[in-house]
């Protein structure tokens, strides 16, 4: 479903205990929203509780919780990280984004 590359899982867990969660336990909560330049904006932050309609998947040694709406959005997404000059942060590589804005934060289909 969501990939986790080496790079953002590194960076993932970091963060994760910087934050007091637990990089086994705990998830790294991914979702969709209206907004942004482009229609849709990314959303994501730690977590340490599901709900019922959440559906969990695991890459990299990584657990990532999605809310229903949002899984047919992100369906064979790679998390990825970036620490280039043009700023650092987790980067989403969706294959169902037909356009992106400049900053990569927001998309469309």
């Amino acid at each position: 479903m969501i990939k986790v590359s080496d790079t953002a899982k590194k960076r993932a867990v970091m963060l994760m205990e910087d934050e007091g969660f637990n990089a086994v336990t705990d998830y790294i909560r991914v979702g969709v929203k209206s907004g942004g330049c482009s229609g849709l904006s990314y959303e994501l932050k730690f977590d340490n509780a599901l709900s019922e309609t959440d559906k969990v998947f695991e890459d990299n040694g990584v657990k990532i919780a999605v809310d229903k709406k949002s899984v047919l959005y992100l369906a064979g997404t790679v998390l990825e990280f970036s620490g280039g000059l043009n700023g650092k942060g987790f980067v989403f590589n969706n294959p169902n984004a037909s356009r992106t804005c400049g900053c990569g934060e927001s998309f469309s289909l």
